[in-house]
């Protein structure tokens, strides 16, 4: 049952008062917090319930409503859309659920609403900072001054000297977002005084505050210089896409983002690109360059704001003279910058939001950005997809990596090899220096099983892992199940059939996986899994998707090929043996082998 609050002011004559405060579950826990809807609404607003449903309102003093969407209304008071710092009336946008529990508790007028916070789930201190804000609602919504007054008291019974205990506006600071050097200390008294003697509950808090401020301290760690790094040792081909790059450089001076699979190749081309530019530049030209980490694994993304406190310091500038805030430090790098024809380089960009203050925002300066994902929604830059290598490309880079008098370069082996490798930078360099390393292995024993092996095992598995991590759980299914179907294009129809979804929402996830460029998409609106993606996504399958739903994702993909002409049949005795597809069964399927008994 939800309280409704009438879109127009409607004075009402009040019927019944609800009581005060009311019990909870602890905060940090699970379930359900039991609360009145005066925790929540201001005197102005109160609805009251009784029994089976909504009585009077008191007069109400503004617009608003109330819905069924608490998830929302957690979302609006940790962005701080809902003022935590008075008690007075609730914004006209304010919308929450009050889901009453029948029973005795309903027939006194109580209402439960769902505990909408948990602090575990920070990984950063904005996102501790929004679960602080959710927590003092939950607390009955204390003033500044209230919670200022409980901090004194706790820690004047704690023998701390007065001349320590925070001011009322130090207080309030503790509930606003974008703070890099938190006061530990008092956040923790802060979350005292709103849970009380709760020590279970406090050292709950202070966990997850530990582990936000070691994340933030590992962001804060950046690799930044004012050189680049050496120029790529075993760069080969790419003329066409150069030349294109050099093309997008140099006009209008928009930053250049290349985008592509893991491996792809991107880094090698970004500083390829930028030691030609620089070729004939004068000395003091700015040279930027930094690693975003975006992909890495075990390390969480840099910080732009320490990125940029890197780069202001590698532009001249004191620490005593760097603002404190992103914002500030954008401004005061975009004002360096002007008339310089910087080069700046953004290496594994993480997203947008990472990318966005770091782009100098002023003519003349030339900037490389390299990303795994696509970042849709971006503006003012120019895109350049980085493929795979052209085929006589892949077989001078594996003769490069693994010794010409190894790999002759017109052999139908090494035709064979590289075609099998999707052309992927990254994986001949793996081959090739395995074939360096092993001189005993003839070219024919790089057949597809162990060539594959190898090739996910020395860091290409790492970094389509990387890519993979950041999927919804539907899309993440869908790559898996899509290693059920024969190599070549995928059509949003025989997703969804895979997936045993609607074709809207295959269609969400084949957005997805794009975005991260797990999968191409043709101009024809299908999908094409790269031969290493396919391998990856058949040994996932095998761990990560439950046999039976394995079984179910083949009947419907095989009766749609059946009835399309399109896919081998599979028949229901085999499909009772497939306990657990391996990859050789799934090898079968793809190439025609398994067929009706």
């Amino acid at each position: 049952m939800a309280v409704s609050v009438p879109e127009k002011p409607a004075p009402t004559t009040v019927t019944r008062r609800v009581p005060g405060a009311a019990p909870r579950s602890r905060p940090g826990g699970s379930g359900m917090v039991l609360c009145c809807v005066s925790t929540i609404l201001t005197p102005s607003m109160r609805g009251v319930v009784s029994g089976d449903g909504p009585q009077h309102r008191d007069g109400i003093r503004g617009s608003g409503r109330i819905v069924d969407d608490p998830g929302r209304a957690a979302g609006r008071v940790a962005e701080g859309r809902i003022s935590l710092d008075t008690r007075g009336p609730v914004p006209s946008n304010l919308e929450q659920t009050f889901q009453v529990e029948r029973g005795s508790e309903s027939s006194r007028g109580r209402m439960f609403v769902p505990q909408l916070f948990d602090p575990t789930k920070a990984r950063t201190m904005d996102e501790f900072i929004a679960e602080l804000r959710l927590l003092k609602v939950w607390a009955d919504n204390p003033s500044i001054t209230e919670i200022t007054r409980r901090v004194h008291r706790d820690w004047r019974r704690a023998g701390r000297p007065r001349g320590e205990w925070p001011a009322r506006s130090t207080v309030g600071n503790c509930f606003q977002r974008g703070r890099r050097r938190p006061n530990t200390d008092l956040l923790l008294a802060v979350v005292q005084a709103l849970v009380g003697p709760d020590e279970a509950v406090v050292s709950l808090w202070r966990q997850s505050l530990r582990a936000v401020l070691g994340e933030a301290e590992a962001a804060a760690r950046v690799s930044a210089y004012d050189r680049l790094p050496a120029r790529p040792a075993a760069f080969v081909g790419r003329a066409d896409l150069t030349a294109s790059a050099e093309r997008a450089l140099a006009v209008g001076g928009a930053p250049l983002l290349l985008e592509g699979m893991a491996g792809a190749g991107k880094t090698a081309l970004a500083l390829h690109l930028a030691h030609r530019s620089l070729a004939g530049e004068h000395p003091d030209t700015p040279v930027l360059f930094a690693n975003l980490r975006g992909s890495a694994a075990g390390e969480p993304p840099a910080d732009p704001a320490a990125v940029l406190e890197t780069f202001l310091r590698l532009l001249g500038i004191t620490g005593d003279r760097i603002p404190y805030d992103l914002r500030g430090r954008t401004a005061l790098y975009r004002q360096l910058l002007v008339d310089t024809r910087a080069l700046i380089v953004l290496d594994d960009v993480a997203d947008r939001e990472q990318l966005r203050p770091l782009l100098p925002g002023v003519p003349g300066c030339r900037t490389l950005v390299t990303s795994r994902r696509a970042l849709p929604g971006l503006t003012g830059v120019s895109r350049l997809p980085v493929p795979p290598l052209a085929p006589a490309d892949s077989v001078v880079l594996l003769r490069s990596a693994a010794g010409t008098e190894r790999v002759t370069p017109d052999g139908p082996a090494v035709r064979q090899i590289t075609g099998l490798l999707g052309h992927h930078p990254l994986a001949l360099s793996v081959i090739g220096r395995h074939m360096r390393d092993h001189p005993t292995w003839a070219l024919s024993d790089y057949y597809r099983e162990p060539l594959i092996t190898l090739a996910l095992e020395d860091g290409v598995r790492t970094a389509l892992a990387a890519s993979d991590a950041r999927l919804s759980h539907g899309a993440r299914q869908l790559l898996r199940l899509l290693a059920l179907h024969p190599p070549g294009e995928v059509d949003c129809a025989t997703a969804a059939v895979l997936a045993g979804e609607p074709p809207a929402a295959a269609e969400t996830h084949l957005t997805a996986l794009a975005a991260e460029h797990l999968v191409d998409r043709p101009a024809s609106g299908s999908a094409r899994l790269h031969p290493l993606t396919h391998a990856y996504a058949e040994e996932r399958l095998c761990i990560d998707v439950p046999a039976t739903r394995i079984r179910q994702a083949l009947v419907r993909l095989l009766k749609h090929g059946h009835h399309r002409g399109t896919t081998p049949h599979l028949d229901t005795r085999t499909l009772r043996g497939l306990h657990l597809p391996e990859a050789g069964v799934l090898r079968q399927l793809r190439e025609g082998r398994v067929l009706a008994a």
